[in-house]
């Protein structure tokens, strides 16, 4: 028998099927280790997610609250654009904020909130296309790269929205080779602190079809700062309009960029699942 069991509230949420467990620890100190992490994303033996969320109180004097994000194999990610819409869609609902604009710190720094009825605006900084911002372990070029991987070439526009983003372009989301190349990019060199890799079928030009493979999740129904980055590099390089609709396998974005030097702002919906506990 362990010498202490702590007992966690905590409440199941989802935004277009990217799903994620919520922790308040706005008036406790609760920091999960990698294995407590590992049990409560478990789809058999935990709750199971594809990242674990805790609130803190913030630590910069902008922020309304500090937001912990946990991948389901335990590693720490710097940012979750789905994610942030369900913590202000928590708070909200818990009567713990009661205004529309929040600013949530997080490992990528302050991000902005907007609550809009039943949609959820956030601001998602500006991209950011030099190697150091990635990190990318390769001399900065003309978008996209050329990288051979296995015997396959693969070219790939990279950036950053305060986590690595790899974004390919293909004739079909459906016959994408995802779970070929996403494991193999996100494993090879050239990403020292490995990437999120999206694979991105244009339409129109406001209009794709997106599919994500997440650091330490695999692939999932929905990623928002992956949506964001398919944006991002569709506007810069494949001439995307400034206002495109995402389409991912568990619903829709609508993501904005004016390029340059602004701000990339996604708008979606989130939603509450189930409240429970679990022992840890």
């Amino acid at each position: 028998m362990p010498d202490c069991i702590m007992m966690l509230k905590f409440t199941k949420m989802h935004g277009l099927g990217n799903d994620f467990v919520v922790i308040n620890a706005l008036d406790q100190a609760i920091n999960p280790d990698r294995d407590q992490i590992r049990r409560i994303a478990h789809r058999r033996y935990g709750i199971g997610c594809d990242q674990l969320l805790v609130i803190h109180p913030g630590r910069h004097e902008q922020a309304d609250f500090l937001v912990s994000i946990y991948n389901a194999d335990g590693s720490e990610a710097e940012q979750c654009g789905n994610g942030m819409r369900c913590v202000a869609a928590f708070l909200r609902e818990n009567g713990l904020v009661s205004k529309d604009e929040l600013v949530a710190e997080t490992g990528a720094g302050l991000i902005k909130l907007y609550c809009e009825g039943d949609l959820i605006r956030v601001n998602m900084g500006r991209p950011g296309f030099k190697p150091a911002d990635i990190p990318l372990a390769a001399a900065a070029q003309r978008q996209p790269y050329n990288l051979e991987v296995d015997g396959m070439d693969i070219e790939f526009v990279a950036l950053s929205l305060g986590n690595p983003h790899a974004v390919l372009l293909v004739d079909d989301v459906d016959s994408a080779p995802v779970s070929v190349v996403g494991p193999r990019l996100q494993s090879h060199a050239v990403f020292p602190s490995s990437v999120n890799v999206g694979f991105m079928q244009i339409l129109d030009d406001s209009r794709i079809r997106l599919r994500v493979y997440e650091r330490g999740a695999g692939e999932t129904p929905a990623c928002g700062s992956g949506a964001c980055a398919a944006v991002a590099a569709g506007i810069k390089v494949y001439n995307l309009a400034g206002k495109v609709d995402v389409s991912l396998p568990g619903g829709s974005l609508e993501v904005s960029w004016a390029g340059d030097d602004t701000p990339i702002w996604m708008k979606g919906p989130s939603t509450t699942v189930y409240e429970g506990n679990i022992n840890l």
